[in-house]
């Protein structure tokens, strides 16, 4: 086996913003729409609105002005009082995610969580998925799954098991940093029968079984994920891997130069062409 190869074997290939939580920011951490109402009742989304509005509002000043909007959730938060702390805590946690601040936003989430409304088992899920995301870039996985777990349970209480299935495969992420990788191998099976149609859940799967040296279910699973997406850096990158592994080296060659043709400013691509000149024939 050349260098190149025990290198990928043992760490994997360079992953660009197909993979969490690198920048941009992982979907969990990015704006998301406001919370729904707890209540059915019309009166009382009625009276919600003002709080959802300001929180859209504040969302958007995180993601264009993020240390403005650290300033406003903060004193929001102070202006709050019992699951009114939720919202502007939620803004708190964008805002610092966007400046990079994943300790703060970490602490952000999470205080948000738990000012939530016990019932409201859908906004809780998510504001902890948060939290984990935010864990795991601030390389604290144990925090991570710890948030995750809790996410999960939520979610499932929610009768949201799409979102169950999307927490899975962070619930991956974080075992897979932790090295438990029997468990993030079944938590990646979970998520890849409750969102079949994730391609970053096949993606993730194929890139663990390539570790693994389960190579012909990685060739699958890697297929699949680019069924679901066929023009993906990321997903091109590892199929390159998964063949030069499996000693077909012209097809990897082939899916490293399709990624570099695709999306020639990528960190995959980048990848690509390092891979490309270490194996030129």
């Amino acid at each position: 086996m050349s260098l190149l190869l025990a290198f990928l074997a043992q760490v994997g290939p360079h992953v660009s913003s197909g993979a969490r939580p690198a920048s941009p920011l992982p979907p969990e951490l990015q704006n998301r729409p406001a919370p729904r109402a707890a209540s059915p009742q019309a009166a009382l989304a009625k009276a919600a609105a003002p709080q959802r509005d300001r929180l859209s509002d504040c969302l958007a000043a995180a993601g264009a002005a993020p240390g403005e909007a650290v300033e406003a959730a903060g004193q929001w938060l102070a202006q709050s009082k019992g699951a009114d702390r939720s919202a502007p805590g939620h803004c708190l946690g964008a805002a610092h995610s966007q400046l990079g601040h994943w300790q703060d936003a970490r602490a952000a989430f999470a205080a948000a969580h738990d000012a939530a409304d016990p019932e409201d088992h859908s906004l809780r899920a998510r504001l902890n998925a948060m939290a984990g995301n935010a864990a795991l870039a601030a390389g604290e996985a144990a925090a991570g799954l710890a948030a995750f777990d809790t996410a999960t349970a939520d979610a499932l209480a929610a009768g949201e098991p799409m979102v169950a299935g999307d927490i899975a495969i962070d619930r991956a992420r974080a075992l897979v940093m932790l090295k438990r990788l029997p468990e993030a191998e079944a938590a990646l099976a979970e998520a890849r029968v409750a969102v079949p149609g994730n391609a970053q859940a096949w993606l993730l799967a194929a890139t663990l079984s390539r570790r693994l040296e389960k190579l012909a279910q990685a060739q699958s699973q890697i297929e699949r994920a680019a069924e679901l997406l066929p023009v993906d850096p990321d997903i091109g990158l590892e199929a390159g891997v998964i063949a030069a592994m499996s000693g077909r080296m012209e097809s990897a060659r082939r899916s490293w130069q399709s990624v570099v043709s695709a999306a020639p400013e990528s960190g995959a691509a980048r990848a690509a062409r390092s891979y490309l000149e270490q194996t030129a024939p």
